[in-house]
């Protein structure tokens, strides 16, 4: 999978060579670019905002330097995701559905948001029979600074899906959101007893049986709790 990301600020992205993903770019099944948009800037100042038309308070990210960075980078197929606190919120289901894509776009925007256009623009049927889809999307009910640190929350929750880039792919298999309402169970590891708190003793039993029971509901008091 190739992913880009167009930012202000590209070295909010260091923690992207990091961890599991550094270790995924090193082998080949990911690649990670990140793209300064003030390079697409025209003007001595590098400029990439100005005054939001209708006033208010706030500015306003310019279409064209947009427009400049997003066509150096965009293919055929590619998902083009908007971060914006008014986007769809997402979920483990979209980040499931976006391990399919064969290129992600990233637009960070800051101050008050990229103006509209550009995604009107690459949402025209021009795009679409390209295969190209816009996606506007907020990870959560707040505002940030920018999208850069929501595009890693994403790329971070997308990417661990991918064949390959975590080290056990069965740890995929019973964790929190791997379907709607479930959270996964409590863990432990030794030692024993700590701080005057023990391991549940039906961890201990060596009943499977038992064992795949309790943890199930557990999950299930879990999620009730966070309803």
């Amino acid at each position: 999978m190739r992913i880009d990301a167009i930012t202000i600020f590209p070295d909010y992205f260091a923690p992207m060579q990091l961890s599991l993903l550094g270790k995924a770019q090193g082998q080949g099944i990911l690649e990670i670019n990140i793209h300064d948009l003030r390079s697409f800037t025209t003007d001595n100042h590098h400029t990439v905002d100005d005054t939001p038309y209708g006033g208010g308070a706030g500015m306003v990210m310019l279409p064209e330097v947009w427009g400049l960075a997003i066509d150096s980078v965009i293919a055929d197929e590619a998902t083009l995701i908007v971060l914006t606190p008014a986007g769809t919120r997402f979920t483990q289901e979209m980040a499931y559905e976006l391990t399919n894509a064969k290129q992600l776009i990233f637009a960070c925007g800051r101050y008050e948001g990229i103006d509209d256009r550009v995604r009107q623009h690459y949402s025209a049927d021009q795009y679409s029979a390209r295969g190209i889809k816009v996606l506007e999307v907020s990870i959560g009910d707040y505002v940030l600074g920018g999208g850069e640190v929501a595009s890693m929350v994403m790329i971070e929750a997308i990417t661990r899906l991918l064949p390959g880039v975590l080290g056990n792919p069965e740890s995929l298999v019973e964790e929190s959101h791997m379907s709607e309402g479930y959270l996964e169970y409590p863990n432990f590891t030794k030692p024993q007893s700590w701080r005057d708190l023990s391991v549940p003793e039906i961890l201990l039993s060596g009943n499977h049986a038992q064992i795949a029971k309790w943890r199930a509901t557990q999950a299930e008091l879990r999620a009730k709790k966070n309803l």
